[in-house]
Order: structure tokens, then sequence, then C-alpha cells
């Protein structure tokens, strides 16, 4: 069993599902059911409350940007010309109001924020610093590195290993 923060504990086939959803989320019931071994019903009715628990979130398909032109993903780490109050709030609606930002993290460290950018070209993203973050009172800075290859990605939450970690410290423990 896995336990959620909330204390209430998903099972075996419970994890199963969302395991089974994250590789692949356009699954038909029928052929999910029969992937985690449950009946239909069942199965359905797990799927349900999971996203009713907030387990599952929005299901999307994801889209190859390379593909659709966009040959450039940068990575703009972003410091703030000051920490005051709002100043991270009006950051927050600059880059959710643009269409290439595609993430933004907040950090602790050295930089403010950490943003993924994709575009067309490196013109393109020149013309977005200029124009969008640099432009704005709120950035003192911006330090960018361009993706030259994906070694990793994935969506995928590792719902497996921490199963079998917390099973491993249970035998270490019984045994």
């Amino acid at each position: 069993m896995i336990l959620h923060r909330s204390g209430v504990a998903l099972d075996d086939a419970d994890v199963r599902i969302l395991a089974a959803l994250q590789q692949d989320a356009s699954l038909s019931n029928q052929a999910l059911a029969a992937l985690v071994h449950l009946s239909p019903a069942p199965c359905l009715r797990r799927v349900r409350r999971l996203r009713e628990e907030g387990y599952i979130g929005r299901i999307v398909a994801l889209l190859d940007r390379e593909r659709l032109g966009f040959e450039v993903a940068a990575y703009a780490f972003v410091t703030l010309e000051t920490h005051r109050a709002g100043a991270g709030e009006q950051f927050e609606q600059l880059v959710r109001r643009r269409p290439e930002v595609v993430e933004c993290v907040r950090l602790s460290g050295a930089y403010d924020f950490l943003a993924r950018i994709v575009v067309e070209s490196i013109t393109a993203y020149s013309a977005f610093l200029d124009r969008q973050l640099l432009r704005s009172p709120l950035v003192r800075a911006v330090n960018t590195s361009f993706e030259l290859a994906v070694l990793k990605r994935t969506t995928e939450l590792p719902l497996i290993a921490p199963r079998r970690a917390r099973a491993r410290r249970g035998a270490a423990l019984s045994g």
C-alpha cells in the first residue's frame, strides 16, 4: 500500500491502474481492466474515485515539439530585481500569459525561477528574451542554457520504486 499524505491508502490495484494510465491514458476501460487484472465495472469505479480524489489530473496528449517546428528548448534561470511582497506573483502572471513558457518552477539558491521555453529558433528566443523577460522591471538577470539532447524525459511518477523500498525496509526490520 502507498499512503497518500492525506492518510488515505492506495492499494495494489489502485497503483496498477495509475501506473498503466501513466503509460497510456487512452486505454479503454476494457483494456485497462484486463491489464490490471480487474473486471471492467470495479476498474471504472476505481478510476472515477482516483479522479475525484485528485490522484489523476488532466489527461492530455504529449506532442512532438520538433515535429511541430519548435526547434529550440531553452532553460532560463531568472533572478528577480526584488523579493518584496508581490514580485513573485507578478512574475508568475507574466510567465502564465506566455505560451512559449511551457514550465516554470520557483527555486531555492542562486536563482529565483527556472523557466523552460520552447520556440521555433534562436532568433525567436532572443526576441522573447528581449521583449518579455528583460523588458520587465521585475527581472534583474536571465542566464540561459539550451537543450542539446534529451537523455531522459518522462511524465511518469515512480509508483513502483517506493513500494519496493518500503517492502525492503519492512523485511529488514522483521528479519
